[in-house]
């Protein structure tokens, strides 16, 4: 089995698939729970982007229960876990094979169940630092770079690059300046019950994460994950004062409507706490063409240093569980 670890063995992968696949006609990224948010900025970059390319992602379970007609000799299935042990996502490398695709399973750990059966394997990093936290997605996003400039070409593609080769020191620098607001982020949300999270365009994905993972699964706080675009049209009505929200702002396209929102939570006295992307000066290293793609790496690293201040406010440690782990069978 060969390991995929570095942008320049992405592009090698996705020439043997090309070789293997020339009449690729799309590509799905597949994952359970963190892994499968993690997935969503690499599909956003190709919805973004690609004029023949059809991306999707799906969630493990429905793409085995509910097989998508694109599902052939003529897709890449990629599939993401942490631990390579998530059944479902195994089943759905096993499922994707079956069906005629080929198969890349990204994880932490290269010999682990997700990759008996896939054709490719990207072993990414996870415990060395803040940025490791987006590893994940900054391979998947290599990953998908490499596939749109292979299949159709990519006007963009030397900017992505070059933004793949800084984010991660932009990701840890972010991660390093955030600790006092974090502090106080832990102290000012430590007793709510519920936080609404708002995001949007590449940054949902953040948001589903932090809401699902963070919030919910280690933190046991209810929280409803808005797209910010979609926040005037109903959610809005539960902003009252003192409600508590977390917003990530994009520092490109899709900036304005995570504004619109704040700007409606200030005139009617909602708590708020704002991370902002641009706040972390990613335009001064990488082109404002592409910026918005490399958000929620860091967004990522900079969320990460705010759950490990409100587990210790709140004296919940983030790996305390009532179920995970614990039940089988589920």
């Amino acid at each position: 089995m060969t390991e995929y670890t570095s942008q320049k063995d992405l592009k090698e992968m996705v020439n043997k698939i090309m070789s293997k696949s020339p009449e690729l006609e799309s590509i799905f990224f597949v994952g359970c729970g963190a892994s499968f948010s993690e997935l969503y900025g690499a599909t956003y970059f190709l919805k973004q982007n690609a004029h023949k390319l059809k991306v999707q992602s799906i969630q493990a379970n429905e793409f085995n229960y509910a097989r998508p007609n694109l599902a052939d000799k003529t897709a890449v299935v990629v599939v993401a876990s942490l631990s390579g042990t998530t059944k479902e996502s195994v089943n759905a490398v096993s499922n994707a094979k079956k069906w005629g695709c080929q198969t890349v399973a990204l994880t932490h750990l290269a010999d682990s169940s997700l990759t008996k059966d896939a054709d490719f394997t990207i072993v990414h990093a996870f415990f060395e630092d803040y940025a490791s936290k987006a590893a994940k997605q900054k391979d998947a996003l290599g990953f998908a770079v490499e596939i749109l400039e292979a299949v159709e070409g990519f006007n963009q593609y030397q900017k992505m690059l070059d933004g793949l080769k800084v984010v991660d020191s932009i990701t840890n620098f972010a991660a390093d300046n955030v600790k006092e607001s974090a502090k106080d982020f832990g102290e000012k949300y430590k007793n709510e019950k519920t936080i609404f999270i708002l995001a949007s365009g590449p940054n949902f994905g953040v948001g589903y994460s932090t809401a699902n993972f963070i919030f919910m699964e280690m933190q046991w706080i209810a929280s409803p994950i808005l797209d910010s675009g979609e926040y005037f049209h109903g959610p809005f009505e539960l902003t009252v004062k003192d409600a508590p929200y977390l917003l990530f702002m994009s520092d490109g396209k899709t900036r304005h409507l995570v504004a619109r929102a704040l700007e409606f939570f200030q005139k009617f006295d909602a708590k708020y706490t704002v991370i902002d992307a641009k706040d972390f000066w990613l335009d001064s290293k990488i082109d404002s063409e592409v910026v918005d793609y490399f958000d929620p790496l860091v967004l990522t690293g900079a969320m990460r240093v705010y759950a490990e201040e409100l587990s210790k406010a709140r004296k919940h440690p983030l790996s305390k569980r009532r179920y995970m782990w614990k039940l089988e069978n589920y």
